[in-house]
């Protein structure tokens, strides 16, 4: 059997980073077994389209690096089917629900319904009252095909409904879940196409995977239930069944569904924070997967090997920021000091602590400083937080430690010797500053605690920090000057 999978997002706004992990998933069975990624677009619903969300979600996936074989892609920023089995978005195939629908009245799988929503509020609420599954009566089952007909010419407003049988057991074995059995008395008369003409997702969904030949169908949890319907549909149409897997919930902290008001859960707001790709990819692929080994980091490529259906949990997993940042940590101290400093240059625009021109005439200056943070940053985003340290040299010099530091006894000689260190150097640059210290470690007899620690309170106002080495060549002559200065004032 060939393997073709289906990613169908509709384009309601961001994209959750749960529709990540389902697109994840289909891509990394399809490139396993040899098979094709489709993604298709499941617009049906007119009220909840968001203009752009296309072109967002599709540029989320590329950031991503989850490319799809066929389907809507973006050709020279315009939106273009490519593949053999179009159009990919369901708003380009009314013609084709209308001609299934119309097999399915004629089989009898479906009626038309004529009822008001005044008329089925009410019967679901008198339903609900008796303890009962609320779900449609059937009642528009009694009118004949001439009854039909006359409403209809008469533009009469109606819907189209799935005919369940009574009390009849849907079967069907889903990779995760297992054997699953539901019974038609426990389902409703489900809306197939709307009173707009457009087809719900239980219709459309059904039609498009088999004429798009979808062998496994990979999505969230929350169609579990409805999968009884589609399968029902299936064999109304005298369709293969394809295989279903139906996927975990990501979870928040508190075990609820993962939603925005709890943070961030749209990949657009980990992009925007300075996330890699391949470090968001490589934690939510454990997120509801895990290996039959312990390993944590993963490549794209040892994913694609690793990757199987049956090793997904049927529980919900949680989404622990604290592990993404340590993955996204791992990954950033593995990437190039340019690619960093790259993604680093906007946030620090954003916050005024350098413009374009500066981002582009300092370039070497800014990757210096950056590269004082980088193995210690979770997102890039941080930067900002941690550059102060260089773009301030009136230091406010607050913590107990760092003054009691600078009142030592040595402190005022180690100012000096510094003093003079610094301004006969002709360069200041790390050879400078791993020399420096021990020449005055040679000259001074101060060594150790008492000269490393009050001259990071001196350079940076702070006890603990990064390498001052690096630290000294990003400040330069002027500056580590400027410091002294500075911390001249907190000696008593």
């Amino acid at each position: 059997m060939d393997v073709r999978v289906r990613f169908a997002p509709s384009p309601t706004g961001f994209v959750h980073v749960g529709s990540l992990r389902t697109a994840l998933y289909n891509y990394l069975f399809a490139k396993q077994k040899k098979g094709k990624y489709i993604l298709r677009v499941e617009d049906t619903d007119r009220n909840r389209k968001v203009e752009g969300a296309i072109e967002g979600m599709l540029g989320a996936m590329e950031w991503a690096r989850v490319p799809h074989d066929e389907g809507v892609k973006l050709v020279d920023d315009q939106l273009m089917d490519v593949g053999e089995h179009g159009p990919y978005t369901q708003s380009e195939r009314l013609s084709i629900y209308k001609e299934h629908i119309e097999i399915l009245l004629a089989n009898k799988s479906a009626y038309h319904c004529f009822c008001s929503k005044e008329r089925i509020d009410k019967l679901r609420e008198e339903q609900k009252n008796k303890g009962l599954t609320p779900r449609y009566d059937k009642k528009c089952l009694q009118f004949s095909k001439e009854e039909i007909d006359t409403k209809i010419n008469a533009e009469e407003q109606h819907v189209i409904r799935l005919n369940l049988p009574t009390d009849r057991d849907i079967e069907f074995k889903d990779i995760v879940r297992g054997e699953v059995v539901v019974n038609t008395d426990d389902l409703d008369d489900q809306v197939l196409v709307k009173s707009d003409g457009f087809p719900t997702y239980h219709f459309a969904v059904v039609v498009d995977d088999h004429l798009m030949k979808i062998s496994h169908i990979i999505r969230g949890e929350e169609w579990l239930i409805s999968t009884p319907k589609h399968i029902f549909l299936y064999e109304a149409f005298g369709w293969e069944i394809p295989q279903y897997v139906h996927l975990p919930n990501i979870l928040n902290a508190d075990k609820k569904k993962l939603s925005k008001r709890q943070g961030d859960v749209a990949v657009e707001d980990f992009t925007r924070k300075g996330y890699l790709p391949e470090a968001l990819i490589n934690y939510i692929a454990l997120v509801g997967w895990s290996p039959e080994d312990n390993q944590e980091i993963f490549t794209m490529e040892e994913l694609i090997e690793k990757f199987s259906l049956e090793r997904i949990s049927k529980s919900g997993g949680v989404f622990d920021v604290n592990k993404l940042n340590w993955v996204n940590a791992h990954y950033i101290k593995e990437s190039s000091l340019e690619r960093i400093t790259d993604m680093a240059i906007p946030h620090l625009i954003e916050k005024e602590y350098i413009t374009e021109q500066q981002a582009t005439e300092n370039y070497e200056w800014i990757k210096d400083m950056v590269s004082v943070f980088k193995d210690r940053l979770s997102f890039v985003a941080e930067v900002v937080d941690e550059v102060n340290i260089f773009l301030n040299n009136d230091i406010d010099i607050e913590e107990e430690e760092a003054v009691a530091l600078l009142n030592c006894e040595h402190v005022p000689q180690l100012l000096e010797v510094l003093i003079e260190k610094i301004e006969n150097a002709e360069e200041i640059d790390l050879q400078f500053g791993k020399k420096v210290f021990k020449e005055i470690q040679k000259e001074t007899g101060i060594k150790g605690a008492k000269l490393f620690k009050p001259a990071r309170v001196i350079f940076t106002g702070k006890t603990h920090g990064p390498d001052m080495p690096l630290v000294m060549k990003v400040l330069g002559k002027k500056n580590l000057l400027a410091r002294i200065e500075n911390a001249k004032k907190y000696i008593n």
